[in-house]
């Protein structure tokens, strides 16, 4: 089951891209920030459905997934695939991300269950902190921890995140 791992263990992190957004720089480069910071990262590429991220972060085993979406189609992404990671057992694997999102479109989205969303100029240290503090909290079964205060739109809302298709390769690796 996925984010079972114990306290300690590397943490691993699906990076994703959804939809017909891309645009994935943003996503490359978190990626690559999170495997330098000591985590496990697998990057689904561009184009991917929220089936086949779902079905991704089950295979692997991940403790996180991150998408990125820059399309506009956050709220209804977002929520789909929150939907299909608790119908596959997933509920306690952080859901977060980041992309172009509006202040009211991320309050809705918290109220869903979705973690923390990151916008365009997020230092990359507070995205790695945030993703360590929760898996860790989600780990250890805290409570605490979820006292972060929203993202301001314009300012860290929605930080592009991620992309691999489900079978791709880890973030830094050559083919």
């Amino acid at each position: 089951m996925a984010a079972t791992a114990a306290p300690g263990k590397k943490i691993r992190v699906l990076v994703a891209k959804v939809g017909l957004d891309g645009h994935d720089r943003g996503a490359k480069v978190i990626a690559c920030l999170l495997r330098d910071a000591g985590m496990e990262v697998i990057y689904t590429g561009l184009h991917q459905t929220p089936e086949m991220v779902v079905e991704a972060a089950l295979q692997e085993d991940v403790n996180a997934l991150g998408l990125s979406i820059l399309s506009g189609a956050h709220m209804t992404l977002f929520p789909r695939v929150w939907k299909l990671m608790k119908a596959r057992g997933l509920e306690n694997v952080l859901l977060t991300g980041g992309g172009i999102i509006p202040e009211d479109d991320l309050a809705k989205l918290r109220k869903l269950g979705i973690g923390m969303l990151f916008g365009p100029g997020t230092p990359g240290e507070e995205v790695v902190a945030y993703i360590r503090e929760e898996v860790e909290r989600r780990r250890t079964g805290s409570r605490s921890g979820g006292a972060r205060r929203p993202v301001k739109a314009g300012k860290r809302a929605g930080k592009p995140v991620g992309k691999k298709k489900a079978g791709a390769r880890r973030a830094g690796s050559r083919r």
